[in-house]
């Protein structure tokens, strides 16, 4: 395909780039960012004008989106009511896809001119859903003209290695119509948990309930009556040490045996560590400059500093809010997490990657990831500190908790990518991670319904 494309730009250039753009923006699933990254490469080897391949571009987006546009707002819905009972799309999915343009319109068409198969949806969805023309067009022409600049730019800096530039576009494309999926999935699926609360939550009490009048509960509850209690209380909202020192208890326990598992296969050189090799070698072989610099620059965000920083910033904040409580536990999870890597370092003294050397001039032991841990540690708290001080809506809730858990992630990535951590480096610190934070967040709440005034409930007798 990319030699067919370069033989014609070769023959035709800036006519073949302008059809293959506009044609893709029109609806047809046409390479239109192949033509656009080899034009680019072209002019990198004189052969073509840079300006006049951004023009083109910018040019073939805008016209063939607002073909798209008025194709989708023309005959979109009528094709919907007459042929969509066959591919399951009614009256219904109109008026979604309509509220979901009301909402995020803009910034659809803008970013989805960067993200595979949106880019040549985007316009003809916004022309079913009677977008704003006006609002359409300006975002239309932004996001156009941000690409053409942005990925000709990368093909006329790159264009001696073209085929290296076009797979890692076409993945980050793919990476990102992932992501997409993933939100759109999620979003869809809290949808109908929100949908199917009620039904649900009467279920589940409903087969409680059915499981409690069976026999052995209830000899159990009639034979142990201070157990029986003593459990029951610790599911219950209403008990300051109930269902929040339980979930605590529970995640910490999982993050302990998560650790204690990756932990005893690093010591014994079992089959997780001759992964921790193969992945290593295969990151290193496939690791590009490129690469090193957007994940050298991720890294820095779970750096000691950075988190150091992070920790002065914030606890400066809660100490002029008066928020002493928060401010110890926000403290002691920094500290805390920061005692435990040390001592976790020097307990198991893994060393570091052969490919650390070239990176870090001063380390310590490899397992656990510092990195890892501390970021957990520091973002999870940041994220609780936002939930609890910051709002009560609960989609922002939701939003605060993917990013931080996001940029974890990342940042355990690119200690893999950069060669100074091996996999099971990561996951340990990670499990660790996950001990403490649920610890430290279980303490502040229970501490916060204390001091609320919520006393302890008094046990209930036994029938």
């Amino acid at each position: 395909m990319q030699v067919t494309i370069a033989g014609l730009l070769a023959s035709y250039g800036y006519v073949v780039l302008f059809f293959l753009v506009g044609l893709e923006s029109l609806g047809i699933p046409l390479p239109g960012e192949t033509a656009l990254v080899t034009a680019a490469a072209f002019a990198a080897r004189g052969h073509l004008s840079i300006y006049a391949v951004v023009a083109t571009a910018v040019a073939a987006a805008i016209i063939g989106d607002n073909g798209g546009y008025w194709i989708g707002r023309a005959g979109g819905v009528p094709l919907v009511r007459r042929y969509g009972r066959l591919i399951h799309l009614d009256e219904s999915h109109l008026e979604r896809t309509r509220r979901f343009f009301e909402r995020h319109g803009p910034k659809t068409v803008f970013t989805g001119r960067f993200i595979a198969l949106l880019r040549t949806w985007a316009a003809v969805l916004a022309g079913t859903a009677r977008m704003p023309y006006g609002t359409f067009l300006l975002y239309n022409a932004l996001g156009a003209a941000c690409w053409a600049v942005v990925v000709g730019a990368l093909g006329y800096v790159f264009g001696r290695n073209l085929p290296r530039l076009e797979r890692y576009i076409g993945q980050a494309s793919l990476a990102g119509v992932l992501l997409v999926a993933l939100v759109v999935g999620l979003a869809l699926g809290w949808r109908w948990f929100e949908r199917n609360r009620a039904r649900l939550v009467e279920r589940t009490q409903s087969s409680w309930e059915q499981f409690l009048a069976k026999p052995a509960p209830q000899q159990l509850k009639v034979r142990y009556p201070h157990a029986w209690t003593f459990v029951a209380a610790r599911f219950a909202r209403g008990e300051y040490l109930g269902l929040h020192l339980t979930i605590g208890f529970a995640v910490s326990l999982a993050g302990l045996w998560l650790f204690a598992g990756v932990t005893e296969d690093v010591i014994h050189h079992d089959p997780l560590t001759q992964f921790d090799v193969t992945l290593l070698e295969w990151v290193h072989a496939h690791a590009t400059p490129a690469g090193y610099a957007v994940f050298n620059a991720i890294s820095l965000l779970g750096s000691p500093v950075t988190l150091t920083i992070l920790a002065l910033g914030v606890g400066l904040l809660l100490g002029a809010r008066r928020q002493w409580l928060l401010l110890a536990g926000w403290l002691a999870a920094f500290a805390g997490g920061g005692l435990l890597d040390a001592v976790l370092k020097l307990a198991i003294r893994r060393p570091r990657p052969p490919y650390a050397a070239a990176v870090l001039h001063h380390y310590t032991w490899s397992f656990p990831s510092g990195h890892a841990m501390g970021s957990l540690i520091g973002y999870g708290m940041l994220a609780y500190l936002l939930v609890v001080l910051w709002t009560n809506r609960r989609r922002t809730r939701i939003s605060i908790v993917l990013g931080a858990a996001l940029l974890i992630v990342a940042i355990g990535l690119s200690r893999l990518y950069l060669g100074v951590h091996y996999f099971s480096d990561v996951v340990g610190g990670y499990a660790a991670g996950v001990l403490w934070l649920s610890a430290c967040i279980s303490g502040l709440e229970v501490a916060r319904r204390w001091g609320a005034g919520l006393p302890p409930a008094a046990p209930s007798k036994a029938p």
